[in-house]
């Protein structure tokens, strides 16, 4: 069974995660785990309290097919958990590892993002993480995915969605459709 564990900390964007989590267990069967430092529960942007499955201290990345980072507004800040021991252990494993918003400050700090194409939420975003991986930054609204990292902006959680899932093998012409219904509320009417 594929295993999606997403990190989360107070202040987590819900949003962000949320179409992945949701498609991949309700449609594709995959199992989904969250897990926060220390294992303890978290409170959303929205007010969402989540009393997550496990401690990110103590993931165990054999166990898991994709390993998750959920922009919040923590992340910016000096309260922010140093999690780039589990992300460069889950990549060391040949694990997918993404993240979106400011999950990509993350990955950017356990320098994941400096051999790869990748995204945030704009140019100059990542830089005070001193990585250096500037110059294969891309300034795209949509997720990128290159050498099975993938990083999104906050505002892309569909295409975020659709690049974790078809990283992990759980593309198919119903994500396709999937995809395309959620695009369409972003068309003109004609």
């Amino acid at each position: 069974m594929t295993t999606i564990v997403t990190i989360l900390t107070d202040s987590f964007a819900d949003w962000e995660t949320a179409p992945l989590n949701a498609a991949a267990r309700s449609f594709y069967g995959a199992r989904t785990v969250f897990a926060s430092p220390d294992g303890k529960a978290v409170v959303s942007m929205a007010g969402l309290t989540v009393q997550p499955d496990a401690a990110v201290e103590t993931l165990d990345c054999d166990g898991l097919d994709a390993l998750v980072v959920c922009g919040g507004m923590l992340w910016q800040t000096e309260h922010a958990p140093d999690i780039s021991a589990v992300l460069r252990q889950a990549r060391a494993k040949g694990k997918l590892v993404a993240g979106i918003c400011d999950g990509t400050l993350q990955l950017a700090k356990a320098g994941l993002l400096d051999t790869v194409a990748h995204t945030s939420n704009g140019a100059g975003y990542l830089d005070a993480t001193g990585y250096a991986g500037k110059a294969r930054y891309r300034d795209v609204p949509f997720a990128v995915c290159d050498d099975r990292v993938v990083t999104a902006p906050g505002t892309a959680p569909v295409t975020f969605m659709a690049e974790v899932m078809r990283a992990i093998g759980l593309g198919n012409d119903e994500l396709e459709s999937y995809i395309a219904m959620h695009a369409a509320e972003h068309r003109k009417a004609a």
